[in-house]
């Protein structure tokens, strides 16, 4: 097992901005050449990584699933978490947004009252908005910790919806008649709890069950509905 966590931890290492070779793989991970490719086979085997011409390319999305295997292979969760850039955080949901037929904006900023809010990438398909904030935490949170991430969250998407329309902030929502504004966090690693205050809190390899599923649990989790224009029929 340390074997192998070595590797996935100088593969997170080596592949943050560009591909890595084999031979710097297999010196970072201190390992005999022969044992380094068979690992790697095995990955590549299970669509982690992409070896050719010992030349080891991990996009985006692999690279999450190799810090969580580093992580389940007992890798110190803050050491893999400093390999970890924060957009791909925001990238990783992106996608899972976006293969469930949401369209996605990236960084969202805007202005409410006399605040300035961010919200990390949202997601709209009739009538959702889902709103998305990435959390890199490094270890366990206690329960106070955690209710004050789902609390900002929650505001931010209530600001959103209050907000809305504006036309300084483009989104697909604001052309229905109303919408359910839907506040999530994103994390690393599996929180103890799946929702706080009826806040989705959601692992990276949780989230594509989560987005696909959403439609089917609407009432169970928090939301803020808005009508934009008429009498409403999406609900």
């Amino acid at each position: 097992m340390s074997v192998e966590r070595n590797l996935l931890i100088s593969l997170l290492k080596l592949t943050q901005k560009m591909p890595a070779t084999l031979e710097d793989v297999k010196t970072l991970a201190r390992l005999p050449t022969d044992c380094c490719i068979n690992l790697l086979q095995k990955m590549q085997n299970e669509n982690l990584v992409y070896l050719k011409n010992d030349i080891i390319e991990v996009n985006g999305a692999n690279r999450l699933k190799i810090a969580v295997k580093a992580v389940s292979l007992g890798a110190d969760i803050q050491t893999v978490s400093d390999f970890l850039a924060w957009q791909e955080f925001e990238e990783i949901a992106a996608y899972a947004l976006k293969s469930n037929g949401y369209t996605v904006s990236h960084n969202l900023r805007f202005k409410h009252g006399n605040r300035r809010y961010e919200i990390d990438v949202v997601g709209c398909r009739k009538p959702l908005v889902v709103c998305i904030d990435c959390k890199k935490w490094q270890k366990s949170l206690a329960p106070s910790a955690l209710k004050k991430i789902v609390e900002e969250q929650n505001q931010r998407v209530k600001a959103l919806a209050v907000s809305l329309p504006n036309p300084k902030i483009e989104l697909e929502c604001t052309e229905w008649q109303s919408a359910q504004f839907i506040p999530a966090v994103l994390s690393l690693m599996p929180s103890a709890y799946k929702f706080y205050y009826e806040i989705p809190v959601v692992s990276v390899l949780q989230l594509q069950d989560f987005i696909s599923q959403l439609p089917l649990y609407t009432q169970r989790v928090r939301s803020i509905p808005k009508k934009f224009r008429g009498l409403s029929h999406d609900f």
